[in-house]
Order: structure tokens, then C-alpha cells, then sequence
């Protein structure tokens, strides 16, 4: 396991309070403006029809609210929500044992749906259309399908990765929305919100400080915030300010760019080992000592969007911007193919 704070699994208590910080209605969700006003324009429609609400897909990186929005979208429709992942369901019973049980109008959200096996994949096609499932009684050619009529319900999906889902279930879908990272401005008013609800006291230029390393996401500016609490309860006055931000981070290897341990040693390897590389994926995750989903799904979206890294047919790059963040001189000009891949930071 990782020991960097960012991929550090929660403890029970951390778990907690993440929740308490959960907003619970669109109102209080902070950023994602844009898919705040087109899944209110879904839900107050469903509302005033007085029926079930469209299925509702959701997607983008890890910590950026598809969860939180599960809940508001049940929320906003007076509705009990039931959480289950697409690694729980592996065979088509196990769909149809979730789905006979819903009530109607029950909102059944489901994380890391493209990791739902097929076979309880294809039951879904038919569940989310006619809200009915088939189940087979006996085996060969005596076997029996039986349809069962199942509670209307509306389905919220949620992924990381949105192209690995075949396109007859994503079709099925009424409302799909990707999360983007977020801004610094949405994070500190985030920030603020979580300092508020957790009795901290908290600076401006401390928000302001935590919002520029924390990778865009929620998630982590709430962990980060905790973490520096924690320093400024230990060795400091007990406000997160300025200098209490920098010194918890630095302790915590979060740098000025919200890279930690993992992420720079990604790029250490690129730069001082390959020389900048082209490196394929699973050479850096032996390199590095992690598992190669996890540098593909969280280290590098967010090095690709800083700039930092570029993934050619080849594999992967470290620009020049890469070197500087570093302070690595010399950075050959010829490894993306052309003659200098300049990204500002």
C-alpha cells in the first residue's frame, strides 16, 4: 500500500466525517455548475410529472462527487437510495436479488458500474427499460425464463472510466454527466464549508493554500484540511493559516503543485532513469512499485492536465515542464517528436 496521504486508505473515523461533509441537497454543492443545472432541470421535471426520474450516469475521476450526487439526486426526490458496485454484481442473480427488492421510486446508485460483469450487465439492459428481469429456471433445453415485474426505479451510474462501457448500457442512460476537475475558487469555498462544520479555524491564505495542492479534488482538500488541523493542533496555534499549510505539507510530501511522493516519483524514474522516457506502463508501475491501474486511473490525469506528462503511442513522456518542476536541466528535445514540448505550469 501506498504511503502517501493522497491513495492512504481512510480510517473508520475519517470515513465519518468525509460523510458528515457531504453536502445533501444541489444547493449545497459547490462548483460543477454546469451539471448542477442540467440535473436540477432532470429532477425538478421528474418531480412535477410525479413520476420515476430518467436513469442518471455519471462520470469522471476519483473524489470529485459522483457518490455525494447519488445522494442529492435520491435526496431532491424524496426517495431511499441503496448503494451496491459494479464488483458485487457478478452474476445475473445478483442483479435480480438487488432489483426485486427495490421500492418503487427507490433510487439504486451503482459505483464502478463498467466493472459489472456481463452476464448481470445484460440483465440491467432489460430492468432500466421495462423494469422487469428474466429469471432462467433449470438448465438445458428445459430451462424456463420467468419474468419478474420489478419496482420502477431510477438507476444513477457511476465510473471512472466511461469508455469501458458497452454502448447498449450506456444508451439506457436518460441524463449523462461528466465531473471535471475543479477550480481553486470552488475549492476554497469548499475548504471554508469543511473548516465551518469541523469547529477549525481557518485563515484565508490557508484555504487559498490547501485549494492550490489539493489535485482539483474535494476529496482531498477535506483530507488535506484534517491533516493540517491535526499539525496546527500539535505544533502551532491551532489555525490553519499560511505557514501552518506549508509546513503540514511539506512534513506530508504534498508539494507546491499538489504532486505527492508517487506522483514525483513517477516523474523521477521518467526523467533520471529513462531519460525522459518513451516508458511503457507497466515498466513505470514496476519502477515505482505500484499497481498500473492505479498510475493510469489517479497519477496521471492529473500529470497529463498540469502538463507534466504526455502519453504517446510510444508510452509515456515527461515534457519539459516536467524537468523544470524538478529543476532537472537538459531535457532532450526530441522525445515527443518534434523539437520542444513547452506547457506552462
Amino acid at each position: 500500500m501506498s504511503e502517501s496521504l493522497v491513495f492512504s486508505e481512510s480510517s473508520d473515523d475519517d470515513l465519518e466525517v468525509e460523510g458528515a461533509l457531504r453536502p445533501t441537497t444541489l444547493g449545497e454543492f459547490i462548483g460543477q455548475d454546469r451539471v448542477k443545472a442540467q440535473l436540477g432541470l432532470v429532477l425538478e421535471a421528474a418531480n412535477r410529472r410525479g413520476g420515476v426520474c430518467d436513469h442518471v450516469l455519471l462520470s469522471g475521476p476519483p473524489g470529485l462527487g459522483k457518490t455525494t450526487l447519488a445522494t442529492i439526486i435520491a435526496t431532491e426526490l424524496g426517495a431511499p437510495v441503496r448503494l451496491t458496485s459494479g464488483p458485487a454484481l457478478q452474476h445475473a442473480g445478483d442483479v435480480a436479488a438487488v432489483l426485486s427488492s427495490l421500492q418503487p421510486g427507490e433510487v439504486l446508485f451503482l459505483d464502478e458500474i463498467h466493472r459489472t460483469a456481463r452476464a448481470a450487465e445484460e440483465m440491467l439492459y432489460l430492468a432500466m427499460e421495462d423494469f422487469r428481469v428474466d429469471v432462467m429456471v433449470g438448465k438445458g433445453p428445459g430451462a424456463t425464463a420467468i419474468p419478474i415485474d420489478i419496482a420502477p426505479f431510477t438507476l444513477v451510474g457511476a465510473t471512472t472510466r466511461a469508455g469501458l462501457l458497452p454502448s447498449p448500457l450506456r444508451d439506457r442512460f436518460g441524463f449523462t454527466a461528466h465531473l471535471d476537475f475543479y477550480e481553486s475558487a470552488d475549492l476554497a469555498t469548499i475548504i471554508h464549508r469543511s473548516a465551518l462544520l469541523l469547529g477549525v479555524e481557518l485563515s484565508v491564505d490557508g484555504a487559498t493554500e490547501l485549494a492550490g495542492r489539493c489535485r482539483g479534488t474535494p476529496r482531498i482538500a477535506n483530507r488535506l484540511l484534517r491533516r493540517v488541523r491535526d499539525w496546527a493542533q500539535v505544533h502551532g496555534t491551532g489555525v490553519v493559516d499560511l505557514d501552518a499549510a506549508r509546513s503540514a505539507l511539506e512534513l506530508y510530501e504534498v508539494d507546491s503543485l499538489g504532486l505527492d511522493r508517487i506522483d514525483r516519483a513517477l516523474l523521477d524514474v521518467l526523467i533520471n532513469r529513462f531519460n525522459g522516457g518513451p516508458v511503457g506502463l507497466s515498466t513505470l508501475a514496476v519502477a515505482v512499485a505500484e499497481e498500473p491501474e492505479t498510475i493510469e486511473s489517479v497519477s496521471e490525469p492529473f500529470l497529463v492536465r498540469l502538463g507534466l506528462l504526455a502519453r504517446t503511442p510510444r508510452g509515456r513522456v515527461a515534457t519539459d515542464a516536467a524537468w523544470r518542476h524538478l529543476g532537472v536541466v537538459g531535457a532532450p528535445k526530441d522525445v515527443l517528436g518534434q523539437e520542444s514540448f513547452e506547457l506552462p505550469l
